[in-house]
């Protein structure tokens, strides 16, 4: 199995003395079930799985009641095995084809025998389906495709050389010309494989970009049949026009998702639903603007201006049908660089949990990305020439005081250096912009002694 970061979450959870079921989202084909099923039977002496679109007979066991010892035993006469209390995770998968699962799962925890973990590609938007949320027992986990870390790693280079780089980075020292060089050359390809598991192994396994892209055409493919099969009546369209249209849309100079280029006569209020389906089915990612680069951003958000990016970079060169892959892989960075680049670097900045923002005006011009990391904001700008050091928006709004921008990112070709207040990182340095993190023992206490 390919190694995956959310594998060191699978741990953490395990370890909680009193744990919550653990639902884990995210679109299809990133390797959940895969990482899942690994888990449960290394850390487990028992492990079952349960998938509701495979075996629909499996639904049966949530027909009835939903309490727990009446769910364990129709689980233990369906499933003929033993489950012994402390020692067994039991994975409820594709869990949108069995939304009783979400209302039983309360019980569940609350009996204690046995860990639970639920997954599935589609559960945001079928949430009308759930009688009762499980609030308060069921911690949500959100898994993306590889970040370009991961696709290092399963393409071979050391963890000793990702230190290395992660050094560099903190310590804004340049790489090395012959490293620096590589890391591009494989940044590249990463722009051009993406982050699906399947993908990146036969790449891995074979190195052959035509059935790299033959695997990218299958997935989109099933993520069509998935706007057919779950969205409802006249969305099915709405949102299928919107899939279809966004690299298009990505290939404008702005690159903010204009509605009247899919329906001349659309509104943003007819169609939101839609946006929504493609972003919480993992889809698409949705970049919001905002009316100033000042925290906290979710509180200055646009919503009818946004950027809408695929979920995986990969998919979208797959997607332009243009044979764009060999271009970018021999160096040739000039056919749609600027839509391909801001992808990834979206892709990338999600994965590392950030949401995602761009800043535009009139009077300032257009910062690609604002990031509120803890309570001051970090912005970045994505360039793909060599004329990465002209960025007039970008000194306009380090200008202006009373926004505190703390960092401020050029990501280009070059490699690491600083003038003044802006830091050029090359591209695949993004994968170490991480959220701050609040130290476990901070804490806060107020004397009410005198009350």
């Amino acid at each position: 199995m390919l190694y995956r970061k959310a594998y060191k979450k699978l741990l953490d959870w395990k370890a909680q003395e009193k744990k919550k079921a653990l639902c884990i989202l995210g679109a299809r084909q990133i390797g959940k079930t895969t990482l899942i099923r690994a888990f449960g039977k290394e850390n487990y002496e028992h492990f079952v799985e349960l998938n509701f679109i495979t075996d629909e007979k499996a639904k049966l066991i949530f027909a009835g009641s939903l309490d727990a010892d009446t769910i364990i035993t129709n689980l233990t006469a369906y499933i003929r095995q033993p489950l012994t209390p402390g020692k067994t995770l039991i994975l409820f998968d594709e869990i949108q084809a069995c939304p009783n699962v979400r209302t039983a799962i309360k019980f569940l925890v609350e009996d204690g025998r046995f860990d639970y973990i639920e997954s599935g590609s589609l559960l945001g938007v079928r949430y009308k389906e759930v009688r009762s949320y499980p609030v308060g027992f069921e911690e949500i986990y959100r898994m993306y495709p590889m970040d370009f870390e991961e696709y290092l790693l399963a393409n071979g280079v050391r963890e000793s050389t990702i230190t290395h780089l992660q050094d560099c980075f903190k310590e804004k020292k340049p790489v090395s010309e012959s490293v620096h060089n590589t890391l591009l050359k494989l940044f590249q390809s990463y722009i051009v494989v993406g982050g699906m598991p399947q993908v990146v192994q036969t790449y891995v396994d074979t190195h052959d970009i035509g059935r790299v892209i033959e695997n990218q055409k299958d997935i989109l493919e099933q993520y069509r049949l998935d706007i057919a099969q779950y969205a409802e009546g006249n969305d099915k369209l709405k949102i299928k026009a919107i899939f279809d249209s966004i690299p298009s849309q990505l290939n404008d100079k702005n690159r903010r998702f204009i509605l009247t280029h899919i329906d001349e006569n659309g509104r943003q209020n007819r169609y939101a639903d839609s946006f929504r389906w493609l972003s919480e089915a993992g889809v698409a990612l949705a970049c919001y603007n905002v009316t100033e680069p000042h925290p906290p951003l979710q509180l200055n958000e646009k919503h009818n201006l946004f950027k809408l990016f695929m979920g995986d970079t990969g998919l979208l060169c797959a997607a332009c049908m243009e044979n764009i892959q060999f271009p970018i892989l021999n160096g040739d960075l000039s056919i749609n660089m600027g839509s391909l680049l801001e992808n990834v670097i979206a892709q990338q900045i999600k994965a590392n949990g950030f949401s995602l923002n761009y800043f535009d005006s009139k009077k300032y011009g257009e910062l690609d990305f604002v990031i509120q990391n803890g309570t001051r904001i970090d912005v970045v700008e994505v360039k793909s020439g060599n004329d990465y050091k002209k960025h007039t928006t970008l000194n306009r709004v380090l200008a202006v005081e009373n926004w505190s921008v703390r960092n401020a990112y050029v990501l280009c070709p070059g490699n690491i250096a600083i003038d003044e207040q802006i830091t050029y990182l090359p591209w695949y340095m993004i994968m170490f912009l991480t959220p701050e993190k609040i130290e476990t023992g901070s804490f806060f206490e107020i004397d009410i002694s005198g009350l």
